[in-house]
């Protein structure tokens, strides 16, 4: 379940960059440092917690995303994640940049993932291993493959367009996807923390991981420079996820 209240977190993860094709305009979407935190919700019921950080440490930017289920639910399905991205800073300072080292730490009751990948960049190569398969592998990438965390803040700062599509280039820690991401409309919603005009994109999703879902998603951006996730909606097998921006450090203007 959570496999996919990952998606935020991680679609913070969907880098709408196309491997050598040229690169959009950007504009500023976030501040650094920034954190957002989230309550996940399974057909409508408290599900858990959701936490995503982003700092500057030296020239580099690291995002740490965290997700955690309620008290009820460890019961039945404890899960406790923990995806992290460095990326070495781009220039201008406005440009995310891209990543060196990716990690997951993925508890979902009995799944369990443990990878690292470090991004050469020069070479032009990842190098991933897998720590519960004792398994490495080497494989080539593009000057502009993100990994599925870092590659959705790019996409925080390029121009949304509504009925066009960005593709991306994302490595899974398996293989590279070049992924469709779909700017549907322009939608006023309303949440715990007021109304706020936002943005609907919706990913086309080919590969698993934590990505893992049987329907259709979309994600709520804010309809202004911030571009900060406000909501998102994804099916699963039996119901839907939903995680919903409760809390953080910064905050758009309320509409």
């Amino acid at each position: 379940m959570f496999k996919v209240a990952r998606l935020y977190l991680v679609f913070m993860g969907l880098t709408l960059a196309v491997g050598l094709l040229p690169v959009p305009q950007q504009v500023f979407a976030f501040p650094i440092p920034e954190r957002l935190e989230f309550d996940v919700s399974y057909a409508g019921i408290p599900a858990g917690r959701a936490v995503q950080e982003v700092t500057m440490e030296g020239d580099e930017v690291h995002i740490v995303s965290t997700a955690r289920s309620a008290d009820w639910l460890k019961i039945f399905f404890p899960v406790n994640d923990r995806i992290e991205s460095i990326l070495i800073s781009g220039a201008p300072p406005l440009h995310i940049g891209v990543p060196r080292f990716y990690s997951e730490r993925i508890n979902e009751g009995w799944t369990h993932f443990k990878k690292d990948a470090v991004f050469d960049r020069q070479k032009l190569e990842v190098h991933t291993k897998d720590f519960l398969k004792n398994s490495e592998t080497t494989q080539k990438i593009t000057p502009r493959t993100y990994d599925t965390l870092s590659s959705f803040f790019y996409f925080r700062t390029v121009p949304l367009k509504v009925g066009s599509s960005t593709f991306i280039e994302i490595f899974d820690c398996k293989k590279s996807w070049n992924t469709e991401v779909q700017v549907l409309r322009h939608e006023e919603i309303e949440t715990p923390l007021g109304k706020f005009k936002t943005v609907v994109i919706k990913p086309i999703l080919k590969f698993e991981g934590i990505f893992a879902r049987t329907g259709d998603m979309y994600i709520w951006l804010t309809d202004d420079d911030r571009r900060i996730p406000v909501q998102m909606k994804s099916k699963v097998k039996i119901g839907s996820i939903t995680a919903t921006l409760v809390g953080g450090s910064y905050w758009p203007q309320k509409k």
